[in-house]
Order: C-alpha cells, then sequence, then structure tokens
C-alpha cells in the first residue's frame, strides 16, 4: 500500500498491529465497542458548523469546490482520556432530507443514529495513515499531550433515502488500552 499521495484513501490495510487492525475492520458500531470496554463513556463534541469539506472529501461527497456542507467533530473518551477522533461531513442540503436531525445531536453519539436504523447502508471501509500537516492528524492531536507519529484513520458513507454522510474516525493510541 502506498501512502504517499495526499488524497488516497485504501480499501485494505499494510502493516498494522493485529491489536489495531480489530478495531479498524470492525464494521459494528465503534460507539458500542467503546462503551463494551470502558465505564465512563462520553462525546465530547468539539467543532459542528457550515464550512468547506478537505480535498479528499469533495469527490466521495459529491461537492463541488468551495460547496459547504456540516462539519461535526467529537473525541470520543474512555473515562478522561480521548481514543477516537471522529469527523463527520453532510451536504447542506440533506440537512433539510435524511439527515435532518444530525445538527442537533450534541454530546450524543452519530453512532447510535447510524446503528439503529435498518435502512441505513454503509459502503465499504477506507484507510489512510495520517501524519503531521495532514488536516484529520492535526485535528485529532489536539488533545493529546504527547503527539505519535503518525495515526491510523478509516472512513465510510452512511447513505439513507440515496442521501450520504461521510464519517472519519482516527483512532488514537490509548485505544490499544481497551481489548477487542
Amino acid at each position: 500500500m502506498n501512502t504517499s499521495h495526499p488524497l488516497a484513501w485504501y480499501p485494505a490495510l499494510s502493516t498494522v498491529s493485529p491489536d489495531l487492525r480489530r478495531w479498524l475492520h470492525d464494521r459494528g458500531s465503534l460507539t458500542r465497542r467503546i462503551q463494551d470496554r470502558c465505564s465512563q463513556f462520553r462525546v465530547q463534541p468539539v467543532f459542528q458548523a457550515l464550512a468547506s469539506v478537505y480535498g479528499d472529501e469533495l469527490n466521495i461527497m459529491g461537492l463541488r469546490h468551495h460547496e459547504r456542507a456540516m462539519v461535526r467533530e467529537v473525541y470520543l473518551y474512555c473515562c478522561n482520556t480521548p481514543v477516537v477522533f471522529a469527523h463527520s461531513v453532510v451536504s447542506q442540503k440533506n440537512l433539510r432530507g435524511a439527515w435532518r436531525g444530525l445538527s442537533g445531536l450534541g454530546n450524543k453519539s452519530l453512532g447510535t443514529v447510524l446503528f439503529t436504523n435498518p435502512k441505513i447502508k454503509r459502503t465499504p471501509l477506507e484507510f489512510k495513515k495520517v501524519s503531521s500537516g495532514h488536516f484529520l492528524y492535526d485535528r485529532a492531536c489536539n488533545r493529546l499531550q504527547t503527539k505519535p507519529p503518525n495515526l491510523w484513520a478509516r472512513r465510510s458513507l452512511f447513505t439513507l433515502h440515496g442521501q450520504s454522510i461521510l464519517v472519519t474516525e482516527v483512532f488514537l493510541p490509548s485505544i490499544l488500552d481497551l481489548s477487542l
């Protein structure tokens, strides 16, 4: 797998530890998996607004350059430790449609919404190793005292009534403290 192309995401992983691979490949609710292994789970929203999306999100979302979308970013915490940084994008027009309730989630988990509706379909996962200079790495590391050389991220589209939301999850080093 070549991770040098700045916009490329890949359908398979290269060298990843077996423990991290299990987290990355799990297609179920990440929220539920963390809650099952953590006595005090919480969602901490850090950003939600209509904003421009990043270059590697335009094509997958079918957005034009400079078209705004609702961007929501949260940390998933186990006790006082962030274990995942989540970045979600939904086009502005879909906020009036299938995804109209998303702007009011607050500190509720998006995963709870996505995995309780059997009509919502998920595309295959894509993976990327991100490092300093990539927006996901830089935003995910905001709450980390020690920044690792890189982080693994995964993303997929969730679709309801032909309208999609892009969900990207960046796995922070502390995720490995929760056995899977």
